[in-house]
């Protein structure tokens, strides 16, 4: 299929926001997003993330901003001039219309060429390997093959931007991972711009080029996966990137970016993310793989006690719970696996404690696109 008709260099929101009646849903979201690109709108549930997708779409009007391709306002355009094609979680087909019928409607409304139709999707059909149900209703097929459905419908139609909303939360584990795969090929087959909408951090950082992280209508972080994953901008995006650890402690001492900090029967001396001085309260985030069951008598720096009271295993290796001697509960993973009731001891290379300021939400972050304070708003 050649996209030539309706690319794009750039597309661009400026300063969107969404409010409804006096509640922000959507503050100040600022993004540029190239032709080709993978973008995933990463969040909790009421981040913003399909408030984001439907201003995008046009199924919400901004109460706040503009969005432009290519420097022409798009915002002003109703949906069906936009050009972009959706694919909803709850895949929205005509119960009625064969597999067939469903991709072609959409063409059919543009009054494309009847030869045209018939090749654009027997071509979708093939790209999304359902080439042997192309006669049955979506109730005759599985919930995967029903979003195959879904997506052949929104990209046959060549659109320029292609918006997904949770596309595989209604699919079983397995499934959900063959389809990640799937929408990849096709992102990359077809040469499609698409954003992504999802609260599953695994399938954002498998699928995104870049990754947008909300929070209250928030941005928190943009970024690759990677940046993300290994160099989280606050303690919200941490906890949302598997840093399934979070600590409350007090800063001891400080040393260049290092800083010792304890508590909760804990004592460690971790990498701190923002500015710490002695006395302060801090969050430390440490993800499950970092936490490092050591074998007694080889305590050393860096190391802790704690009481394993759940072992889990998990293919390869154990999930395992902890409790340190004042109740903190934290989550480790172990080669070989511990006994419920065993004393452990736990060690953590200082660069993979991350240490935040606890009270993110009153503080100025210093970084532009890990903001979270509060901007001045005008009414519109």
């Amino acid at each position: 299929m050649s996209h030539s008709t309706s690319a794009f260099d750039s597309l661009e929101l400026k300063d969107v926001g969404r409010s409804f009646g006096g509640h922000d849903a959507l503050v100040d979201l600022n993004l540029t997003i190239r032709a080709g690109e993978f973008i995933a709108l990463l969040g909790p549930s009421g981040s913003g993330k399909s408030t984001a997708l439907n201003c995008l779409a046009g199924l919400l009007p901004l109460t706040h901003g503009k969005i432009m391709i290519d420097g022409k306002r798009v915002d002003t355009l109703p949906p069906e001039k936009r050009d972009f094609g959706m694919v909803f979680q709850n895949y929205a087909l005509f119960p009625h219309l064969s597999v067939q019928k469903n991709i072609a409607f959409g063409l059919q409304v543009r009054g494309v060429p009847r030869a045209e139709v018939t090749r654009r999707v027997a071509e979708a059909i093939a790209l999304v390997k359902l080439e042997e149900h192309a006669k049955k209703l979506p109730g005759q097929l599985s919930g995967g093959q029903q979003q195959r459905v879904a997506i052949a419908r929104a990209t046959v139609l060549e659109p320029r931007l292609v918006l997904m909303d949770e596309p595989l939360s209604n699919l079983d584990a397995k499934l959900r991972l063959e389809m990640r795969t799937e929408i990849r090929r096709l992102h990359q087959a077809l040469g499609l711009t698409t954003v992504y909408v999802t609260h599953d951090q695994e399938e954002a950082l498998s699928l995104a080029d870049r990754l947008v992280v909300l929070r209250d209508g928030r941005v928190q972080q943009i970024g690759t996966p990677e940046e993300l994953h290994n160099n989280p901008a606050n303690w919200h995006v941490a906890d949302f990137m598997g840093y399934r650890n979070l600590l409350d402690l007090e800063v001891d001492s400080v040393a260049g970016n290092q800083a010792q900090v304890s508590g909760h029967g804990v004592s460690l001396v971790g990498s701190a993310v923002h500015d710490v001085t002695v006395g302060d309260s801090v969050r430390v985030a440490i993800r499950p793989h970092d936490l490092l069951v050591v074998a007694d008598g080889t305590a050393g720096q860096n190391t802790f006690e704690a009481l394993v009271n759940v072992v889990e295993y998990q293919g390869r290796e154990f999930a395992v719970g902890v409790t340190t001697s004042t109740g903190q509960n934290l989550f480790v993973h172990a080669e070989q696996a511990p006994h419920v009731g065993d004393r452990v001891i736990l060690r953590v290379d200082p660069a993979r404690a991350l240490i935040y300021q606890a009270n993110l939400d009153r503080e100025k972050v210093s970084s532009p696109q890990a903001a979270v304070a509060e901007p001045a708003r005008v009414a519109p």
